[in-house]
This record gives C-alpha cells, structure tokens and sequence, in this order.
C-alpha cells in the first residue's frame, strides 16, 4: 500500500515538472539569441549555415516634439544610457520643435557630444522644423539628416531680461551660442559659417539647402532610407573610431513613459500658471472658511506641483512675487475693509506676474495671452465671491449660542424665570430685580445661565 502511494506520488511530481523543462530550456536559448522588438520577428535567413545565431543590428528610436525643456533632456540621457547598456548600433531622435530652454538644450547638446552609441538627429516628418535649440543639437549629433520639405535654423538665443539687441548682455549671450555650435559643427565636419548666421541672424534653409551647404548629412524620405544611408559610415566616439553597421537593422522605438507625461504636461508655463492659481485659490478659501480641509490639500498639492515646475523652467522671479502678493491681497480682503481695492490690487498683480513668469520674450514659450487672461479673471471672481459671502456673513445676527439669545423676546412665566426658546431661563433686570410674571421683556445680555432683561412697553 506504501509502495503504491509512493508511485502514485511520484507520477505526480513528474507529471508537474515536465512541462517546466522545455520552456525552462526555451527561455535559456531566448536569452542567449538576438533581442527584438515586438515589430520586428526573428527572420531564418539570420542564421547562418553552422546553425550559429548571429545578432542583428539594433537601433533605438525616440521622438522628440513641441519645445525642448527639462524632461526631454531626461529622456534623451535616459535613452542614451539604455541604448548603450543593450550595445545598441545607432539612436535615432526623431525631431521637430520650434526651440526651446537654453539650460536643458546646453545639457542635452553635452550628453550628445560624449555619447558613448552614435547619435542621428532626424528631423521629420514632412512639415517638422529645427528652429532654436533643435539646431544645436542637430549640429551636436554624429549624423544629421532631414526628410523632404522640413527646414532648419532661427538659432538666435533669446532672454527674458528685455535686453536691446546691441546690448553688452545680449553679446555675451551669443557669442557664448556662437562658441557652443561652431565647436559642434568643427567636431562633426559641418558648415560653420552657416551656424554662425543662423545664431547671429536667425536664418533659415529648407531641406535640400541644408544637404547642399553641408548642413546636413543626408535627406532621407523615411528610417529605411536613412539607415542605407548611413551604413559603413565611420564614426569618433569617446572610446575610438567605430564604422556603422545599420543594414537590416531591427528598431526598439522609446515611447515616452507616464510619468514624463505628466512632467510635460505640469511644466508647461500654460498648466504652471494654472497650478499657481489653484493653488492660491484653494489656500484663499481655506482660510475663509477654516476646517474645509479640502480647498486647503488641494491648493497646497497645487502649489507644490508649481514649485517643482518652477525649478525646470527659466522662472522670473519678479512675476512669482507678484503672484504670491495677489494671493495675499485676496486674502486681506477680509480681514480689511477696502471696498474691492484689494481684490482690483491681486487682479493686476496676478496678471503682471503671469505675463512676468517665464524668463524668455519667445511667445512660444511663454504663458498664452488667452490663457492669462482666463485664469486673472476666473481668480478673481472666485475670491472676490469667497470674499463677499465671509463679509456677508460677519455681518449677520449670530443664531446659536449664547450669543443668539440676545435681542430676542421672553415672557416672564414665575418669579425670576422667563420662557424663551421652549425652556426656562433665570432672568433679572439691569438693576438686579426680577421680571414681573405676565410681562414681556427683550434679552439684553446673557452670563452663563443668567439673562440680563429689559421690560418692552406696551
């Protein structure tokens, strides 16, 4: 009986592991072939005759759209340093941008430049441009390519100092550009005096004047076509030269993760005024209306997010003191009685500093106008109405308490006793006496469970 229990046991165990082997002995070969992206399935004809597996190719591709800030430059040393981790052969970035931030495009140019996995810059689609900061990170990458009808330039660094254009600070500003890319475009064998120009005077070429004045590298229509382009081309990289091997190349395609989402949604200089605005609303109210909890969590989330924003963007320091000035105005409209002055003061501090708040005179990257205006407005009316119903309310007759009791009538019931409210209460006139029974008084004062009582005439 032990014996058959034993075999029945073991049949058991072994009908439980079986299947675990081959697949334990599948993943083991997975690990030790080529990795592909999900795009791109295992082709035979990689194998070679001896049944050995050999590795094809692999490029990252990222796509990098709208203004060039801090969490692009996240995600570009993010891919670098991936890219490099898997032995990747090429990073593509795909680009089209207006411009952008001159600290996070100085940090992205220098992560490009000592990037260990060759680096093209790619801007497309059709339509896509280069301007402002996408130029020096074109002029910063190994290779440079455009697709039809795209175009590239307007380089000119901007301030938000308000700064004449012969002004000795705005000098310093683009000589300092000038120095950045054409040091780029003598490492990378580009044109030099045309980078100057499109620092010095914003200039700007299409696709095919790119290709003709050494601009660019290639003109590709699609990835394909680039990758056939740059195949067995050579390459400097901080470790030697290296030739490019692209033919047949599989692509991992770097899709922007949810919390960078997130970041680029909070650290635009739109949602940032935004989040400023709530925060100082949600703050306002709670300390209108004490205990509300809610406004209170709400508004300090709020103005945390916009601090952390403020640290990614070239904030003028100026335009968020008038910010947090109107938020006090708001709430010293309670506490002072200024007939809306106040609240008119927090209207245009608010709306001079969100027309303040982000260093740059490029209208790209600043607070909308539209915007701006919504949000003084909506602020505005908000906390004056908050405002209003507090003032309102200070001035009504207190209901509840002791305090409630005075002003009302009461009719003396026996000796010493008025009836108000349903109950007996203990009553005396302001010179010690009792009410009369039968006489109607008004309650004057209350101490403790005392009422101090006047007689009403008839």
């Amino acid at each position: 009986m032990n014996v058959r229990n034993g075999l029945k046991l073991f049949t058991a165990l072994f009908l439980l592991i079986a299947p675990i082997v081959p697949i334990s002995i599948r993943t083991v070969h997975a690990e030790d072939s080529a990795i592909v992206s999900a795009e791109d399935p295992v082709d035979d004809s990689v194998r070679s005759e001896d049944n050995r597996n050999t590795t094809r190719p692999l490029v990252y591709v990222i796509d990098i759209e709208d203004a060039i800030g801090a969490v692009t430059d996240e995600r570009i040393e993010a891919v670098i340093e991936e890219a490099s981790d898997n032995n990747a052969e090429l990073l593509v970035i795909i680009l089209d941008t207006p411009g952008g931030f001159t600290k996070p495009t100085w940090s992205i140019c220098k992560n490009i430049l000592n990037s260990p996995v060759p680096v093209c810059t790619y801007i497309a689609p059709s339509g896509a441009r280069a301007g402002s900061a996408g130029v020096y990170i074109t002029y910063s990458s190994h290779f440079a390519a455009m697709a039809p009808s795209t175009n590239i330039g307007a380089a000119h660094p901007v301030s938000g100092s308000g700064e004449e254009i012969d002004s000795l600070m705005n000098e310093k500003i683009t000589n300092d550009a000038v120095a950045q890319i054409r040091a780029a475009a003598e490492k990378r064998g580009r044109n030099a005096e045309w980078a100057e120009e499109a620092v010095r005077q914003s200039v700007s070429i299409t696709d095919n004047e790119a290709l003709e004045m050494n601009v660019i590298d290639f003109r590709a229509e699609n990835l394909d076509d680039l990758f056939d382009q740059i195949d067995g081309k050579e390459v400097e990289l901080p470790a030697g030269r290296k030739t490019i091997r692209v033919k047949n190349a599989q692509t991992r395609h770097v899709e922007m993760s949810l919390v960078h989402k997130i970041l680029t949604i909070i650290t635009s200089p739109d949602v940032v005024l935004i989040l400023f605005s709530i925060g100082g609303l949600g703050i306002v109210l709670e300390l209108y209306n004490p205990g509300a909890i809610l406004p209170g969590v709400v508004g300090a989330i709020s103005l945390i997010l916009a601090f952390y924003a403020s640290q990614t963007l070239p904030i003028n320091y100026a335009g968020l003191a008038l910010i947090l000035l109107s938020i006090i105005l708001f709430i010293a409209e309670v506490k002072v009685v200024s007939h809306g002055l106040l609240t008119i003061g927090g209207l245009i501090s608010f709306f001079l500093g969100g027309l303040m708040l982000i260093d740059t005179v490029d209208p790209g990257l600043r607070v909308s106008m539209s915007v701006l205006i919504t949000v003084s407005l909506v602020v505005t009316i908000c906390a004056g109405t908050a405002a209003w119903l507090v003032i309102r309310a200070h001035k009504r007759q207190v209901f509840t308490g002791s305090e409630g009791m005075v002003g009302k009538t009461a009719e003396a019931r026996k000796q010493g006793f008025v009836y108000v409210d349903g109950a007996l209460w203990k009553a005396r006139t302001a010179d010690g006496s009792e009410p009369e029974p039968g006489t109607t008084v008004e309650i004057v004062a209350v101490d403790k469970l005392t009422l101090t009582v006047k007689k009403i005439n008839s």
